[in-house]
């Protein structure tokens, strides 16, 4: 337990869709001049070096952020998202890359607070010291990011969007998750939760959207990006977010952007994206899920 280092995969194509749908989500709750938080349960380093250490055994993020970086036709949305990597990269070359907590930071504003959680004994002295000079502004604890959750909700404001990013190490964190999502909507029915996920083998890995939804939900959105479908294909294939009560205006901004990001993150012609989203309706049951078609045959351009 706690054996997992992010830094071995930073920048890669999970990070890519998370962050810019992270971006997406604080963007958006931006646009009300009432403060909120960001409550990170596994926040992990922060930020992560590419050109050494870690990151530069597996260079996942070649295959990730990589293929973004030199690109001068992205999306508007995701030109948005790569300017927040640009910003720890001031001479235009690609050494460094924000974890959660970096590009939360760089997207709030002085009203706004973060609650960060990292529990791993690597990890926490360097998320601590990435946010030294923040000031009050931003918390860094060293305890378990669920029970941390669990005394932050209801938040002060009223507003808060929730990251929950685990390691998965454990199948038994699947379970986990649905049941820390069930007491955190009976305590704050009305924030915003993005909980990640990884595309793995593992049939717990499969059923976690649909158990997710299983849950009492007003909205939900669920996105996924899978580099490759093949039958073949070994370990991360690609990954997930489920978002609750996402902004109306997501789905739109996914519509027009996953097709692109799929063609240029695929890591094969069985490449898939998928985007389902669903409301409850006015008795409280949830209706079957508005599901957007997968991607085409992809290929990168």
């Amino acid at each position: 337990m706690f054996s997992y280092r992010h830094a071995f995969h930073a920048g890669n194509h999970a990070d890519v869709l998370k962050h810019f749908v992270l971006s997406q989500l604080i963007g958006h709750l931006c646009q009300k001049e009432t403060p909120f938080w960001y409550i990170d349960t596994h926040a992990g380093a922060g930020r992560y070096a590419l050109d050494s250490g870690y990151a530069r055994q597996l260079s996942e993020y070649q295959d990730g952020i990589g293929r973004l970086w030199q690109r001068d036709d992205l999306p508007a949305a995701l030109a948005d998202y790569v300017d927040v990597v640009r910003q720890l990269n001031p001479d235009g070359q690609l050494h460094h890359y924000p974890g959660s907590p970096w590009i939360a930071h760089s997207l709030l504003r002085e009203q706004d607070r973060i609650k960060l959680f990292e529990l791993h004994s690597s990890d926490h002295p360097l998320l601590k010291q990435l946010f030294n000079h923040a000031g009050r502004r931003v918390q860094v604890q060293a305890s378990d990011g669920y029970l941390g959750l669990k005394a932050l909700l209801p938040p002060a404001p009223r507003r808060a969007l929730v990251l929950i990013d685990p390691a998965y190490e454990d199948k038994q964190e699947y379970r986990k998750v649905v049941e820390v999502l069930r007491e955190a909507l009976q305590r704050f029915a009305t924030g915003t939760y993005a909980l990640w996920y990884p595309q793995l083998a593992r049939t717990e890995s499969r059923q976690l959207p649909d158990s997710l939804k299983t849950l009492p939900l007003h909205s939900w959105l669920h996105v996924s990006l899978s580099v490759t479908t093949a039958p073949a294909a070994k370990g991360m294939t690609g990954s997930g977010l489920f978002v609750i009560n996402p902004p109306w205006t997501l789905a739109a901004t996914l519509e027009a952007t996953l097709p692109w990001l799929t063609r240029l993150l695929a890591r094969d012609k069985t490449a898939r994206y998928l985007i389902e989203q669903g409301e409850a309706k006015t008795d409280g049951t949830t209706p079957a899920a508005r599901k957007r078609p997968a991607a085409p045959p992809a290929g990168r351009k």
